[in-house]
Order: structure tokens, then sequence, then C-alpha cells
């Protein structure tokens, strides 16, 4: 968020932190957030930020999205407003995808590329009540895409005539888009799902509001656990992905292959976020493909929250698909209230989570 934020709201966001904890629970936190809101707007439940309220009860889509470094550059990705990073496949120097969680759908041009998805999207999915967005994937999946509280769009999206091969070429967009080179028609996502029948609403299996987030900016500084957290490197060694605190904007970059992430479809704009969370999780190999699935139903595993420079050390819990993933202050016990803005969710294997750098 903006640096005049931090200034002008100091003193509400030491109300909200107090001797290293944070507010006494999130219903008061709730209260403060629905105080004078902006004519039309709404606090949103993926960010915390004001948005359109005429989005209040629009799902979200969960974009599966190529991490190859030919699948570069990624075209939307600043749209989303959680980016999830994971491994993939045991395979390939354990190469990552994304999964962009995206609520303003109704703005995307070209986001991508997609490719196919695991079973792990649609557990995690399931909590946002995502529509997930994916080109596939091993037969490990079909289980999952026949729950009847998950809903997926697969494959058939529009193809762009950029040189590379065929399996980065494929990209949502709003609309029905024309190859003018293939001379082929592709639907977009309005008609993709209106032609599955699937609700653009929340449905019967959303579970309400997701995390519990802060009404003003704030930082870790009076936690007691708190540590300097400028520049954070990753564990995954195909990509190498780092994050860097950027002072100027108050958030932190994203990088790998080590290059700046830039999104052509927003004047390669950074890729950037207020909110980091890093996820120690073990994992289970499924066959000798290197297809693998994280066992991210479990409770009680380490992690840390960046924001603001500065990280303090967590554990999160997820007891089952629909319900949502909760993070808590290690120290305190207490539910964790994050910073308004974007957020990098990075689940890293349980056997390098030791390999993670913070300094």
């Amino acid at each position: 968020m903006r640096k005049f934020m931090k200034h002008t709201f100091a003193l509400l966001a030491a109300a909200l932190i107090s001797v290293g904890a944070y507010a006494s629970s999130a219903a008061e936190v709730s209260t403060v957030q629905a105080e004078d809101p902006p004519v039309g707007m709404y606090r949103s439940e993926l960010t915390g930020e004001w948005i359109s309220s005429t989005l209040m009860n629009q799902r979200p889509i969960a974009v599966m999205v190529d991490n190859e470094k030919t699948a570069l550059p990624h075209y939307g990705l600043t749209e989303a407003d959680i980016v999830y990073e994971m491994m993939n496949s045991t395979a390939n120097g354990r190469i990552t995808r994304f999964m962009a969680i995206v609520k303003d759908w109704g703005k995307i041009t070209q986001f991508g590329s997609i490719r196919s998805a695991r079973p792990t999207n649609f557990m995690i999915a399931a909590e946002y009540n995502a529509i997930v967005c994916h080109d596939g994937g091993p037969y490990y999946i079909n289980a999952y895409t026949k729950l009847p509280y998950i809903n997926n769009l697969s494959g058939g999206f529009a193809r762009f005539s950029n040189g590379k091969r065929v399996e980065y070429t494929e990209y949502i967009t709003l609309n029905s888009y024309r190859n003018p080179t293939k001379g082929q028609t592709y639907s977009g996502l309005l008609q993709r799902i209106n032609a599955a029948g699937y609700s653009p609403v929340y449905n019967e299996y959303y579970s309400g509001q997701h995390t519990t987030f802060s009404p003003v900016e704030y930082t870790l500084d009076q936690m007691p656990t708190a540590t300097v957290a400028n520049n954070v490197s990753l564990p995954f060694p195909h990509n190498s992905s780092m994050l860097t605190f950027n002072p100027t904007t108050g958030t932190y970059d994203y990088s790998e292959y080590g290059m700046a992430h830039v999104d052509p479809a927003h004047n390669n704009a950074r890729l950037t976020f207020e909110n980091v969370l890093l996820l120690n999780c073990s994992w289970s190999q499924l066959d000798a493909n290197g297809y693998m699935v994280y066992n991210i139903l479990c409770t009680g595993w380490d992690g840390y929250y960046l924001t603001n420079g500065k990280a303090i050390p967590i554990t999160w819990s997820k007891l089952s698909d629909l319900s949502r993933t909760v993070y808590y202050d290690k120290l305190t016990g207490q539910e964790l209230i994050l910073n308004p803005g974007k957020t990098y969710i990075g689940i890293v294997p349980s056997d390098v989570w030791n390999q993670v750098v913070i300094k």
C-alpha cells in the first residue's frame, strides 16, 4: 500500500497491534472496516481493498499459469488478487506453477499462458468457491473435477500466434477471440461459463469471508518475533524465485529466472505483493513420472508472514477442501490479520523448507 497510509493511520494501526499481538478479535477489525465505505464500494474479501460493490457476489476464477521460462512473459498476472506458487512436479528441477486467484475477471484481455492442473489446485480453489481454468491434467485430477463443489473449464481457450510451441500459446480472454493468422475463433471466459451452466456468483458451497484484513496498513515492528525480511530466496531450483522488498512501494517485487517479473498486458508493470505467506508443507509422490500432491489438508505446519520488510513465524491449518486456510501468529496463537493488498503464497516442500532464505 501507499506509504502515506502508514503515516496517516499510524495511531489506528498501533491500536490494532499491542505488545506484539494483533487486535483482540476479528470482530473488532470487521467493525472498523465497515465504517464509512466509499459510495458504491466494499472491501474485497480477497485483498481487503475497496472495490466496486457490483463485484461483491462475483465468484473468482483460479487460473493455472505455466511457469516454464518459455512461457514468459506472463500476460495479466498483475490482475490477480492472490498468486500461489508451488511445485508442479518432482521432475524437471521441481518446476513450479502459478495458480492465480482473480476476483475482477471482467477486465481480462489476455491472461496466461495457461496450463494443466494438479489435485492440490482443486483442493485450494474450493475454499474460494473459484472456477478453475486450466488445460487438462493427469488422471489424478478426474476425481476432483467430478466433485459437486468443483467447477472447472479445461482447454479450448484462445490460441495466440506468438511463435512458440503450441503448449505455450493458450490464453484466457473475456470474450471470443479470432486469431487473425489461423482464421479461427475461440470462445471467451464469459461464453465458457455460460455454456457450462456455472453460476458466475457465489453458490451454496461458498463459506464466506476468507481472510481477515486490517482496515489500515501496519508494520510488524512491534512484534517480538519480527526479523528483517528485505530479500527472500525460495528453494525452487528450476526458476529461482525471489521476492525483494521495495521501500518505495512498500511491497515485495517478484523475480524469477534472474529477471524482474513484468506484465506486458499492463505496460510491463511489476508483479508485486503487499503480503507474502510462505508455507512449509509435506507432499506425496503419485508415480514415477513426477506427479505429486501436497498434503495440504493438515494442521500446525510452520510458515512465515512477511509484510513491509519484516517477517514473523506463523503456523497454518486447512481441515478440508471447502474450509479456508487459517494462519496464526506462532507466538500468540492468534489468527493472523493481513495487510490490505495482494498476496503471494509460496508452498514450499517440507524436505527443502530449511533452504528458505530470508534476510
